[in-house]
Protein backbone atom coordinates (compact mmCIF):
# COMPACT_ATOMS: atom_id res chain seq x y z
CA UNK A 1 0.00 0.00 0.00
CA UNK A 2 1.70 3.04 -0.77
CA UNK A 3 2.08 5.96 1.56
CA UNK A 4 0.53 9.32 1.18
CA UNK A 5 3.44 11.61 1.76
CA UNK A 6 3.42 15.06 3.45
CA UNK A 7 5.63 17.11 1.66
CA UNK A 8 2.98 16.51 -1.98
CA UNK A 9 0.02 18.35 0.59
CA UNK A 10 -0.23 21.83 -1.77
CA UNK A 11 -0.04 25.26 -0.21
CA UNK A 12 -3.53 25.33 -0.66
CA UNK A 13 -4.43 21.82 0.99
CA UNK A 14 -2.09 23.02 3.68
CA UNK A 15 -3.66 26.27 4.49
CA UNK A 16 -7.14 24.67 4.60
CA UNK A 17 -5.75 22.40 7.47
CA UNK A 18 -4.29 25.59 9.38
CA UNK A 19 -7.76 27.16 9.04
CA UNK A 20 -10.04 24.35 10.34
CA UNK A 21 -7.42 24.05 13.35
CA UNK A 22 -7.99 27.59 13.90
CA UNK A 23 -11.71 27.34 13.34
CA UNK A 24 -11.90 24.17 16.00
CA UNK A 25 -9.69 25.94 18.49
CA UNK A 26 -11.61 29.53 18.49
CA UNK A 27 -14.89 26.86 19.00
CA UNK A 28 -13.22 25.80 21.96
CA UNK A 29 -11.52 28.44 23.21
CA UNK A 30 -13.78 29.95 26.06
CA UNK A 31 -12.22 33.66 25.55
CA UNK A 32 -13.28 33.92 22.20
CA UNK A 33 -16.90 35.20 23.19
CA UNK A 34 -15.33 38.14 24.33
CA UNK A 35 -12.98 38.99 21.57
CA UNK A 36 -14.19 41.76 19.36
CA UNK A 37 -11.89 44.59 16.91
CA UNK A 38 -13.39 47.66 18.97
CA UNK A 39 -13.37 49.43 21.94
CA UNK A 40 -16.27 48.27 22.85
CA UNK A 41 -14.43 44.56 23.57
CA UNK A 42 -13.23 43.20 26.51
CA UNK A 43 -10.68 41.75 24.75
CA UNK A 44 -10.01 43.99 21.84
CA UNK A 45 -8.30 41.90 19.02
CA UNK A 46 -5.34 43.93 17.02
CA UNK A 47 -4.71 41.79 13.83
CA UNK A 48 -2.41 44.44 11.76
CA UNK A 49 0.53 45.60 12.62
CA UNK A 50 1.67 49.42 13.31
CA UNK A 51 5.07 51.16 12.36
CA UNK A 52 6.82 53.12 15.10
CA UNK A 53 10.09 54.39 15.49
CA UNK A 54 11.22 51.70 17.44
CA UNK A 55 10.18 49.09 14.29
CA UNK A 56 7.03 47.71 13.51
CA UNK A 57 4.60 46.89 16.58
CA UNK A 58 0.95 45.65 17.76
CA UNK A 59 -0.38 48.60 19.26
CA UNK A 60 -3.56 49.02 21.38
CA UNK A 61 -4.82 52.85 21.97
CA UNK A 62 -6.94 53.75 24.83
CA UNK A 63 -9.35 56.76 25.00
CA UNK A 64 -10.48 57.95 28.34
CA UNK A 65 -13.46 59.90 29.02
CA UNK A 66 -13.29 64.13 28.18
CA UNK A 67 -12.82 65.83 31.78
CA UNK A 68 -14.53 69.20 30.71
CA UNK A 69 -17.18 70.67 30.82
CA UNK A 70 -17.34 72.29 27.45
CA UNK A 71 -18.51 76.06 26.99
CA UNK A 72 -22.07 77.69 27.67
CA UNK A 73 -24.08 79.45 25.38
CA UNK A 74 -22.55 82.27 23.21
CA UNK A 75 -19.10 82.28 25.24
CA UNK A 76 -16.21 81.60 23.08
CA UNK A 77 -15.12 78.19 22.53
CA UNK A 78 -11.92 78.76 20.07
CA UNK A 79 -9.15 77.91 21.93
CA UNK A 80 -10.76 76.34 25.02
CA UNK A 81 -11.03 73.13 22.89
CA UNK A 82 -10.05 70.25 25.11
CA UNK A 83 -7.23 67.69 23.96
CA UNK A 84 -8.59 64.34 22.88
CA UNK A 85 -6.53 62.40 26.11
CA UNK A 86 -5.23 58.70 24.24
CA UNK A 87 -2.65 56.60 25.60
CA UNK A 88 -1.24 53.90 23.41
CA UNK A 89 0.22 50.27 25.10
CA UNK A 90 2.36 47.83 23.15
CA UNK A 91 1.43 44.29 22.68
CA UNK A 92 4.89 42.03 21.97
CA UNK A 93 4.21 39.01 20.31
CA UNK A 94 5.77 35.57 20.22
CA UNK A 95 4.72 32.16 18.78
CA UNK A 96 3.43 28.92 20.74
CA UNK A 97 4.00 25.29 19.05
CA UNK A 98 3.39 21.92 19.47
CA UNK A 99 3.18 18.79 17.68
CA UNK A 100 2.12 15.27 17.83
CA UNK A 101 4.37 12.47 16.17
CA UNK A 102 2.47 9.20 15.40
CA UNK A 103 4.78 5.51 16.98
CA UNK A 104 4.86 4.35 13.46
CA UNK A 105 2.94 3.02 10.36
CA UNK A 106 2.03 -0.47 12.30
CA UNK A 107 1.14 1.10 15.44
CA UNK A 108 -1.04 3.43 13.79
CA UNK A 109 -3.72 0.88 11.83
CA UNK A 110 -5.40 3.34 10.14
CA UNK A 111 -5.33 5.90 7.31
CA UNK A 112 -3.07 9.03 7.20
CA UNK A 113 -6.46 11.37 6.77
CA UNK A 114 -7.61 9.71 10.25
CA UNK A 115 -4.02 10.92 11.90
CA UNK A 116 -4.42 14.47 10.24
CA UNK A 117 -7.97 14.80 11.98
CA UNK A 118 -7.28 13.23 15.16
CA UNK A 119 -3.86 15.52 15.80
CA UNK A 120 -6.41 18.66 14.25
CA UNK A 121 -8.68 18.15 17.27
CA UNK A 122 -6.46 16.79 20.04
CA UNK A 123 -3.76 20.51 19.36
CA UNK A 124 -6.99 22.54 18.93
CA UNK A 125 -7.78 21.94 22.31
CA UNK A 126 -4.86 22.16 23.30
CA UNK A 127 -4.32 25.64 22.26
CA UNK A 128 -8.10 26.78 23.44
CA UNK A 129 -7.13 25.57 26.29
CA UNK A 130 -3.48 27.06 27.01
CA UNK A 131 -4.60 30.42 25.49
CA UNK A 132 -7.73 30.13 28.25
CA UNK A 133 -5.14 29.60 30.93
CA UNK A 134 -3.24 32.36 29.77
CA UNK A 135 -5.67 35.13 29.37
CA UNK A 136 -7.07 34.33 32.80
CA UNK A 137 -2.93 34.91 34.58
CA UNK A 138 -2.90 37.77 32.38
CA UNK A 139 -6.09 39.65 33.89
CA UNK A 140 -5.22 38.61 37.39
CA UNK A 141 -1.81 39.39 37.19
CA UNK A 142 -0.22 36.26 37.63
CA UNK A 143 3.27 34.80 36.21
CA UNK A 144 2.60 32.13 33.60
CA UNK A 145 5.29 30.06 36.01
CA UNK A 146 2.12 29.19 38.16
CA UNK A 147 -0.73 27.24 36.93
CA UNK A 148 -4.55 28.97 37.34
CA UNK A 149 -4.99 26.92 40.76
CA UNK A 150 -1.45 28.30 42.30
CA UNK A 151 0.72 25.46 41.54
CA UNK A 152 3.92 25.91 39.85
CA UNK A 153 4.00 25.42 36.52
CA UNK A 154 7.04 23.07 35.98
CA UNK A 155 8.53 22.04 32.88
CA UNK A 156 6.55 24.89 30.87
CA UNK A 157 8.03 27.07 27.93
CA UNK A 158 5.22 29.77 28.40
CA UNK A 159 7.39 31.61 30.62
CA UNK A 160 9.31 32.26 27.67
CA UNK A 161 7.49 33.76 25.75
CA UNK A 162 8.26 36.75 24.67
CA UNK A 163 5.25 38.78 26.11
CA UNK A 164 5.42 36.91 29.45
CA UNK A 165 7.77 39.24 31.40
CA UNK A 166 4.77 42.06 30.79
CA UNK A 167 2.65 40.39 32.94
CA UNK A 168 1.95 43.04 35.70
CA UNK A 169 0.59 42.86 39.00
CA UNK A 170 -2.87 44.35 39.59
CA UNK A 171 -2.44 47.68 39.76
CA UNK A 172 -2.68 50.06 43.26
CA UNK A 173 -6.45 51.50 42.62
CA UNK A 174 -7.56 48.31 40.62
CA UNK A 175 -6.68 45.67 43.40
CA UNK A 176 -9.42 45.03 46.09
CA UNK A 177 -10.29 41.86 48.46
CA UNK A 178 -13.89 41.39 50.25
CA UNK A 179 -13.75 41.85 54.26
CA UNK A 180 -16.71 40.16 56.20
CA UNK A 181 -16.17 40.49 59.55
CA UNK A 182 -20.13 40.29 60.29
CA UNK A 183 -23.46 40.67 59.23
CA UNK A 184 -23.28 44.66 59.42
CA UNK A 185 -19.50 44.73 58.57
CA UNK A 186 -18.76 43.87 55.21
CA UNK A 187 -16.96 45.94 53.10
CA UNK A 188 -13.88 46.32 50.09
CA UNK A 189 -10.80 47.03 51.68
CA UNK A 190 -7.10 47.54 49.49
CA UNK A 191 -5.87 44.29 48.33
CA UNK A 192 -3.83 41.90 50.29
CA UNK A 193 -3.95 38.29 50.07
CA UNK A 194 -2.20 37.81 53.42
CA UNK A 195 -5.66 39.36 55.16
CA UNK A 196 -8.20 37.31 53.37
CA UNK A 197 -9.72 35.15 56.36
CA UNK A 198 -11.84 31.59 55.67
CA UNK A 199 -15.31 34.09 56.43
CA UNK A 200 -14.47 36.74 53.08
CA UNK A 201 -16.56 34.37 50.55
CA UNK A 202 -18.21 36.04 47.86
CA UNK A 203 -21.87 37.30 48.31
CA UNK A 204 -24.66 39.60 46.62
CA UNK A 205 -23.69 42.79 48.29
CA UNK A 206 -19.56 42.25 47.31
CA UNK A 207 -20.74 42.76 43.71
CA UNK A 208 -23.03 45.68 44.02
CA UNK A 209 -20.14 47.11 46.24
CA UNK A 210 -17.76 46.49 43.16
CA UNK A 211 -19.99 47.66 40.36
CA UNK A 212 -20.55 51.13 42.05
CA UNK A 213 -16.81 51.34 43.01
CA UNK A 214 -16.03 50.59 39.01
CA UNK A 215 -18.24 53.22 38.51
CA UNK A 216 -16.88 55.93 40.52
CA UNK A 217 -13.39 54.71 39.33
CA UNK A 218 -15.30 55.43 35.61
CA UNK A 219 -13.78 51.87 33.98
CA UNK A 220 -16.11 51.90 30.69
CA UNK A 221 -18.50 49.30 30.95
CA UNK A 222 -19.63 47.05 27.73
CA UNK A 223 -22.61 47.61 25.87
CA UNK A 224 -24.50 44.87 24.83
CA UNK A 225 -26.44 44.54 21.27
CA UNK A 226 -29.52 46.30 23.25
CA UNK A 227 -27.67 49.34 24.07
CA UNK A 228 -27.72 47.54 27.67
CA UNK A 229 -23.91 48.17 29.62
CA UNK A 230 -22.41 45.61 31.40
CA UNK A 231 -19.10 44.24 33.58
CA UNK A 232 -18.38 41.13 33.02
CA UNK A 233 -17.95 38.89 36.29
CA UNK A 234 -15.70 35.71 36.47
CA UNK A 235 -15.58 33.39 39.20
CA UNK A 236 -14.39 29.71 39.81
CA UNK A 237 -17.34 27.02 40.48
CA UNK A 238 -16.38 27.05 43.89
CA UNK A 239 -16.70 30.71 43.98
CA UNK A 240 -19.94 30.51 42.29
CA UNK A 241 -21.37 27.96 44.67
CA UNK A 242 -20.91 29.90 47.37
CA UNK A 243 -22.46 32.80 45.58
CA UNK A 244 -25.40 30.57 45.17
CA UNK A 245 -25.60 29.86 48.75
CA UNK A 246 -25.76 33.95 49.40
CA UNK A 247 -29.50 33.91 50.05
CA UNK A 248 -29.54 38.04 49.49
CA UNK A 249 -28.15 37.01 46.12
CA UNK A 250 -30.51 33.87 44.91
CA UNK A 251 -33.57 36.56 46.12
CA UNK A 252 -32.03 39.07 43.63
CA UNK A 253 -31.86 36.68 40.95
CA UNK A 254 -35.13 34.35 41.49
CA UNK A 255 -36.59 37.60 41.35
CA UNK A 256 -35.25 39.53 38.65
CA UNK A 257 -36.23 36.24 36.30
CA UNK A 258 -39.70 34.95 35.42
CA UNK A 259 -41.39 32.27 36.64
CA UNK A 260 -41.08 29.80 33.77
CA UNK A 261 -39.14 26.80 32.44
CA UNK A 262 -37.24 28.72 30.75
CA UNK A 263 -35.81 30.76 33.72
CA UNK A 264 -32.03 29.78 33.96
CA UNK A 265 -31.80 28.76 37.10
CA UNK A 266 -33.56 25.27 36.48
CA UNK A 267 -31.30 25.15 33.24
CA UNK A 268 -27.77 25.25 35.07
CA UNK A 269 -26.61 27.94 33.09
CA UNK A 270 -23.10 28.98 33.37
CA UNK A 271 -23.52 32.87 32.70
CA UNK A 272 -26.18 34.69 35.45
CA UNK A 273 -27.43 38.05 34.18
CA UNK A 274 -28.00 40.36 37.29
CA UNK A 275 -28.17 44.11 38.20
CA UNK A 276 -25.66 45.09 34.56
CA UNK A 277 -23.56 42.42 35.96
CA UNK A 278 -22.86 39.13 33.26
CA UNK A 279 -21.69 36.54 36.12
CA UNK A 280 -19.91 33.69 34.37
CA UNK A 281 -18.27 30.41 35.99
CA UNK A 282 -14.87 29.65 34.75
CA UNK A 283 -12.37 27.41 35.70
CA UNK A 284 -9.34 29.03 34.84
CA UNK A 285 -9.84 32.10 37.15
CA UNK A 286 -6.75 32.43 39.18
CA UNK A 287 -6.91 30.48 42.96
CA UNK A 288 -5.19 28.76 45.58
CA UNK A 289 -6.42 25.29 45.46
CA UNK A 290 -3.52 23.95 43.98
CA UNK A 291 -1.04 25.77 45.80
CA UNK A 292 1.55 24.05 48.16
CA UNK A 293 0.02 23.94 51.70
CA UNK A 294 1.96 26.66 52.95
CA UNK A 295 1.51 29.23 49.84
CA UNK A 296 -2.06 30.26 50.41
CA UNK A 297 -3.90 33.08 51.78
CA UNK A 298 -4.48 34.52 54.68
CA UNK A 299 -1.02 34.87 56.50
CA UNK A 300 2.54 34.93 55.69
CA UNK A 301 3.30 32.93 52.31
CA UNK A 302 5.96 29.85 53.19
CA UNK A 303 4.47 29.61 57.40
CA UNK A 304 0.96 30.84 58.17
CA UNK A 305 -1.27 30.73 55.01
CA UNK A 306 -4.02 28.77 55.37
CA UNK A 307 -7.03 30.02 53.47
CA UNK A 308 -8.21 28.78 49.71
CA UNK A 309 -9.31 31.83 47.86
CA UNK A 310 -9.55 33.29 44.14
CA UNK A 311 -9.41 36.26 42.30
CA UNK A 312 -12.26 37.64 40.74
CA UNK A 313 -12.32 39.23 37.96
CA UNK A 314 -14.37 42.15 36.36
CA UNK A 315 -13.62 44.01 33.29
CA UNK A 316 -15.36 46.44 31.41
CA UNK A 317 -14.14 47.47 28.07
CA UNK A 318 -10.75 46.97 26.66
CA UNK A 319 -10.07 45.00 29.77
CA UNK A 320 -6.95 42.94 27.77
CA UNK A 321 -5.60 43.39 24.58
CA UNK A 322 -5.29 40.37 22.24
CA UNK A 323 -2.55 40.55 19.34
CA UNK A 324 -3.93 38.15 16.87
CA UNK A 325 -0.95 38.31 14.11
CA UNK A 326 -1.91 36.45 10.51
CA UNK A 327 -2.97 32.78 9.92
CA UNK A 328 -1.94 29.87 12.07
CA UNK A 329 0.44 27.18 10.37
CA UNK A 330 0.21 23.92 9.95
CA UNK A 331 3.32 21.61 8.89
CA UNK A 332 3.69 18.01 8.54
CA UNK A 333 6.73 15.68 8.03
CA UNK A 334 7.50 11.78 7.39
CA UNK A 335 10.27 10.58 9.68
CA UNK A 336 11.97 7.08 9.36
CA UNK A 337 11.81 6.50 6.12
CA UNK A 338 8.06 7.49 5.94
CA UNK A 339 7.44 5.70 8.98
CA UNK A 340 6.61 7.83 11.19
CA UNK A 341 4.36 10.97 10.74
CA UNK A 342 4.42 14.15 12.54
CA UNK A 343 1.94 17.08 12.57
CA UNK A 344 3.26 20.89 14.36
CA UNK A 345 0.75 23.60 14.13
CA UNK A 346 1.89 27.27 15.13
CA UNK A 347 0.42 30.45 16.04
CA UNK A 348 1.71 34.04 16.77
CA UNK A 349 0.09 36.20 19.32
CA UNK A 350 0.07 38.10 22.55
CA UNK A 351 -1.72 39.03 25.38
CA UNK A 352 -1.62 42.41 27.29
CA UNK A 353 -3.71 44.31 30.34
CA UNK A 354 -3.49 47.61 29.12
CA UNK A 355 -2.33 50.30 31.71
CA UNK A 356 -2.48 54.29 31.61
CA UNK A 357 -2.04 57.42 34.11
CA UNK A 358 -5.04 58.67 35.37
CA UNK A 359 -6.04 62.54 35.50
CA UNK A 360 -4.93 62.58 39.36
CA UNK A 361 -2.66 60.69 39.64
CA UNK A 362 1.46 59.91 38.10
CA UNK A 363 0.97 55.86 38.96
CA UNK A 364 0.10 53.41 35.55
CA UNK A 365 -3.95 51.75 36.21
CA UNK A 366 -5.18 49.07 34.94
CA UNK A 367 -7.62 50.29 32.10
CA UNK A 368 -10.48 48.13 32.04
CA UNK A 369 -9.71 45.29 34.16
CA UNK A 370 -10.40 45.44 38.33
CA UNK A 371 -9.85 42.26 40.58
CA UNK A 372 -11.02 41.31 44.02
CA UNK A 373 -9.42 38.50 46.29
CA UNK A 374 -12.16 36.49 48.29
CA UNK A 375 -11.70 33.10 49.84
CA UNK A 376 -12.95 29.96 48.75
Amino acid sequence: MAVTNFARLTDHEKKLWSMSFWKAARNKSFITRLIGSGQDSVIQRITELKKTEKGTKAIITLVPDSLGDGIAGDRTLKGNEEALRSFEDTIRIDQLRHAHKSEGRIADQKSIVDFRKTARDTLAYWIADRIDQMAFLVLSGVSLTKRNNGADRTGSDLQYLEWADDIVAPSVNRHYRWDYTSATDQQLKAGDTTAVAAADTPSYRMLIETKALMQDLQIKPVRGEIGTELYHVFMTPQGIKHLKLDEDFMKAWREAMPRSPNNPIFKGFDTIYLDGLAIHTQRYVYNTKGAAATYKWGGTPGSTATVDGQRVIFAGAQAMAYADIGSPYWVEEDDDYQNQHAISVGKIFGFKKPQFFTDNTSTKEDFGVLVVDTAL
